[in-house]
């Protein structure tokens, strides 16, 4: 991942902390992963590596989850520093348009 794709990850994550009304800081550290700091808890964010069916890792109180999206990155992100924050869950399914 090039530095400029990570300024723009870090750059969106600092704006979500500001739209969810959380004061906190996301940097970049020197491995080049994305860190938030936010209400006395440190999140991690690195790209996964290649041979992961997932394009991230997310660390939370020492706890890795793989994320397949920035979507699932900004999801457990929000889920861990927002206690408010209700999560909701979309289901697809194959169904006629119109019920019979």
């Amino acid at each position: 991942m090039s530095d400029t794709s990570r300024d723009l990850v870090r750059e969106l994550l600092a704006q979500s902390l500001k739209a969810w009304k959380l004061t906190g800081d996301v940097r970049r550290a020197d491995d080049g992963s994305i860190l938030i700091m936010c209400d006395a808890r440190q999140i991690g964010i690195t790209p996964a590596p290649p041979d992961l069916p997932f394009r991230w890792t997310v660390k939370i109180d020492g706890r890795r989850r793989g994320a397949i999206s920035l979507v699932a990155v900004l999801r457990q992100v929000r889920a861990a520093l927002d206690p408010g924050y209700a999560r909701s869950r979309v289901r697809v399914a194959v169904a006629p348009l119109v019920p019979s």
